[in-house]
């Protein structure tokens, strides 16, 4: 299977979005983006989010719009998207179902 930070071939990325519903490719990146109830809601997700990114030492971007949230994972030392970038879109999503986004 590989390393976990190994590039995904086209095959894989596609076979892996059918398991992360909301997340979408986009280039060198899986992106997804959620509205939460409300702007505090929202800052809590992005903390859920920081404490699972820095004990897995892989880290989304992240935009803040009010309520409205875009993470996007990619692996930018392998130029794309890995099982890394799978795992932590899987974990995001989590995030957001308990917070109601």
């Amino acid at each position: 299977m590989g390393d976990m930070s190994d590039l995904l071939d086209e095959t894989a990325v596609t076979e892996s979005l059918k398991s992360l519903p909301g997340w979408e490719r986009d280039g060198d990146s899986l992106v997804r983006t959620a509205t939460l109830p409300t702007f505090k809601a929202a800052i809590t997700v992005v903390g859920d989010v920081a404490e699972i990114a820095e004990s897995r030492d892989h880290h989304p971007d992240i935009d803040i719009r009010w309520r409205t949230l875009t993470f996007r994972c990619s692996t930018h030392s392998a130029g794309g998207i890995t099982r890394l970038d799978v795992t932590l879109a899987a974990e995001i999503s989590g995030v957001l179902e308990s917070a109601g986004g």
